[in-house]
């Protein structure tokens, strides 16, 4: 449990750590965040002085539905006909309130073809209505030259009109006002308002209407204020509040205005329509009664169902009187046939039957009393008596008139029988002809019908139309009218200058950012400690000297006191082991050893110690050039030379007492196989007998091997990596080293460090000048 909560409180030092180097980082750039501060102000500062403020316009709008209309609305009217039937969607209206031509129109009525300003000392500020100076009246511009400019320049009555020409020359022209005045671009009349000018110039840019129209539709807002009612909020951003508040009310205006045309002109097409319906229907209508008139006349008709009975009543008579002639031709018939029988020759003639001749029926009565006057004969006398024969003779001739009598009466009857059947035939075709006539008659009179309704009702319709047109309303009701805020929404200067204040610490912290991003180069201590587990034995800060020499006696300079702690340090990490022979190296050239070198053996030297630097880099030797020491014979004498022995290398530094230094002479061909002579043992073997440390500049090992061939006669070795100097990837070099241990004791200094307040160990505060303040010292001892 402890060794948990120790390691958690560790992982929460190094977070802190991680923050505070990140803060640091940025803040070492104070002043650039400063200086992007201050210029972002004053960029916002300009940006408010000469930016026109914006005020919002905003009024109200209720969308009417049709549906709550007076009875005869076009709804109603229009609903049986099936036409023209529409109803308002509130999406659809503002679409319409939202039109470029309903802009244009609003645009062109309230005669914005034109945006007056007045010349100011900062900016050009926009007048309008009774505030503008002039008004100008378009009659026709150029579309080529729309969004061109004029100034004028007022003088008394007259002004002066100063334009561009086609060539890009300024021209300047004299006009008095009221005066129409024709350009190449335009013609247009100037109407000044008298004592406004006062010396003020007067710039006229005209507009064309379709551009502008579509700008104002970019920034004009409509909206529902819920979604449970029908009401509009209807706003824009603009300069000038009154034209704003003008732009809102005639776009309404023009919106109801639109409305009522809409309505007004459905329902003149509509009563346009009727009209001329009702005459073709007039017409048709006239032409179906004359059908009516003619087919009646045609078949003699007035009214069917009655002649219809007349008919069937007289042929009912025709047949009875037919069926009548029928029987008493039957009866004539049997008459006949039963006279011309022989057996029947004095038999009595039948004379009940329904004959009504009287001339037969006294032929026949003769004959029947002939016939009785024969039978009394017969019982008193024989049939060949004359008397007898005489009745035959009588009741013979009475037989052949009595047959010419029935023959009579059968052709009188046959005569009437056929008249009769002939009429009745007549009444029958007329009564098979009815359901025809009548079929025939009951379609005209259908088509009769149907116009006259359809007449009617379209009389009925055009009134209504006439009502509507009449009482027309529009579809929309101002709730509030446009009004402008007392405050301008644009700019807003607490939030220009918060952004200001934001972009300021962005743009410095941004750069910061990205630069380190693709910064490859070694920045702080987590950049050496995220690739090797070296461990770090102290921080050089930029001592601000062209002096090499830094570390002398007495010299209480932060820097001083930050080498005796490395010198400390260094003591620490060798305890108890041998530490006499010192290498320090690199990556590259120029990234500080030498002079790491020497201000490490002069604080060696001031601690008591005899201490000796040899300069080793054999192919670009700075050291005695750095000490300001003649380098005449050195290392690469001593190698090459039997006869030169230590001490006619070693040179004394006359700044600290008991340091010393060997240069590494004349630089030679072939570096690296002088530094595998086995005089190079030779040499660190007699220094290290004379001397208490034996520090050893070398080459750098990110570019050339020459160092590694020191490690067998080194107890240490300090790699030297300076900031915004050495590139990230090179540290995997002292990685390599350090894991490998290809060097012995690998530690790493970190050299030219900026003034930042955080280092490896205790800073380099801790130790003060001589003549700091006591504030100032206890400050530094603080930090």
């Amino acid at each position: 449990m402890v060794d948990k909560g120790l390691t958690q409180t560790q992982i929460e030092v190094e977070e802190e750590i991680d923050i505070r180097l990140i803060l640091n980082r940025y803040l070492r750039y104070w002043y650039w965040f400063v200086a992007s501060v201050l210029l972002c102000s004053i960029v916002a500062f300009l940006y408010l002085r000469y930016t026109s403020p914006k005020y919002n316009v905003r009024g109200t709008l209720l969308i009417k539905d049709d549906e709550a209309g007076p009875s005869f609305s076009r709804q109603d009217i229009f609903q049986e006909l099936d036409i023209f039937q529409t109803s308002n969607n509130l999406e659809n209206e503002i679409e319409i309130l939202r039109s470029k031509s309903l802009m244009e129109r609003t645009l062109s009525e309230l005669s914005l073809q034109t945006s007056i300003y007045v010349k100011g000392r900062i900016r050009d500020v926009e007048v309008y209505g009774y505030e503008s100076p002039v008004k100008v009246f378009v009659k026709a511009i150029d579309s080529s030259m729309f969004d061109g400019i004029v100034t004028i320049h007022a003088t008394g009555n007259d002004f002066q009109l100063e334009y561009e020409d086609d060539n890009g020359n300024i021209e300047t022209t004299s006009h008095q006002f009221g005066q129409e005045i024709q350009k190449t671009f335009g013609t247009f009349t100037v109407v000044g308002n008298s004592g406004a000018f006062e010396n003020k110039d007067v710039i006229v840019k005209f507009h064309d209407l379709r551009k502008l129209a579509n700008d104002y539709n970019e920034i004009l807002s409509i909206r529902t204020v819920n979604e449970d009612a029908t009401v509009l909020s209807i706003s824009l951003n603009d300069p000038v509040p009154l034209k704003g508040i003008d732009i809102i009310s005639k776009l309404i205006e023009l919106y109801n205005k639109e409305s009522i045309e809409d309505k007004n002109q459905i329902a003149s097409n509509t009563i346009e329509f009727i009209d001329e319906r009702l005459k073709s229907l007039t017409i048709e209508l006239a032409n179906v009664e004359k059908d009516v008139e003619q087919y009646k006349r045609q078949n003699e008709l007035t009214n069917v169902s009655s002649e219809a009975q007349l008919y069937l009543e007289g042929a009912s008579e025709y047949n009875k009187q037919l069926a009548e002639f029928d029987i008493q031709v039957d009866v004539l018939n049997s008459i006949k046939n039963y006279l011309q029988k022989p057996d029947n020759q004095y038999e009595f003639v039948p004379s009940s039957l329904s004959i009504q001749d009287p001339t037969l029926l006294g032929l026949v009565n003769k004959y029947n009393e002939l016939q009785i006057e024969r039978d009394r004969l017969l019982r008193l006398s024989k049939p060949e008596n004359p008397i007898v024969l005489n009745v035959n003779e009588q009741l013979i001739n009475l037989k052949y008139n009595i047959l010419e009598n029935i023959k009579n009466i059968q052709s009188g009857l046959e005569i009437t029988r056929r008249n009769l059947k002939a009429n009745s035939r007549q009444f029958e075709s007329r009564i098979q002809k009815v359901p025809l006539i009548e079929r025939e008659l009951l379609e005209i009179n259908r088509q009769q019908v149907i116009k006259q309704e359809l007449y009617l009702f379209l009389l009925t319709k055009r009134e209504e139309s006439a009502l509507s047109l009449a009482s027309t309303i529009p579809n929309s009701r101002v709730i509030d009218p446009p009004v402008a805020d007392d405050d301008p929404v644009s700019p807003k200067k607490l939030l220009i200058l918060l952004i200001a204040f934001i972009l300021g610490i962005s743009i410095p912290f941004g750069v910061i950012f990205v630069s380190s991003i693709f910064d490859n180069k070694v920045n702080d201590l987590k950049d050496l400690e995220r690739v090797t587990k070296t461990p770090v034995i102290g921080e050089i800060p930029n001592s601000g000297l062209k002096k090499t020499l830094v570390v002398t006696e007495n010299n209480r300079t932060p820097i001083a006191e930050l080498f005796r702690l490395i010198r400390t340090n260094l003591q620490f990490t060798t305890l108890g082991k041998k530490n006499k022979v010192t290498v320090v190296t690199s990556s590259q050239s120029g990234e500080g050893k030498t002079f790491f070198s020497i201000n490490l053996g002069a604080t060696l030297a001031l601690s008591g110690k005899k201490v000796v630097i040899v300069g080793f880099d054999l192919r670009k030797p700075k050291l005695m050039q750095e000490l300001g020491i003649v380098n005449n014979l050195g290392v690469t004498n001593y190698i090459i030379s039997d006869d030169l022995i230590v001490s006619d290398l070693i040179n004394a530094v006359v700044e600290v007492p008991q340091l010393y230094a060997i240069g590494s002479g004349p630089i030679p061909p072939n570096p690296a196989e002088l530094m595998m002579s086995r005089k190079v043992e030779q040499l660190i073997s007699e220094l290290e007998t004379e001397f208490d440390h034996v520090i050893i500049d070398s080459p750098p090992v990110g570019q050339v091997a020459d160092t590694f061939a020191l490690a067998p006669y080194v107890d240490s070795t300090i790699y030297v990596v300076r900031y915004n100097y050495t590139f990230k990837a090179q540290l995997a070099i002292v990685e390599d080293i350090y894991k490998n241990n290809k060097m012995p004791h690998s530690m790493v200094i970190l050299n030219d460090s900026k003034n930042n307040g955080y280092g490896y160990g205790y800073g380099y505060g801790y130790g003060y000048g001589e003549n700091g303040t006591k504030k100032e010292k206890l400050k530094r001892a603080l930090n």
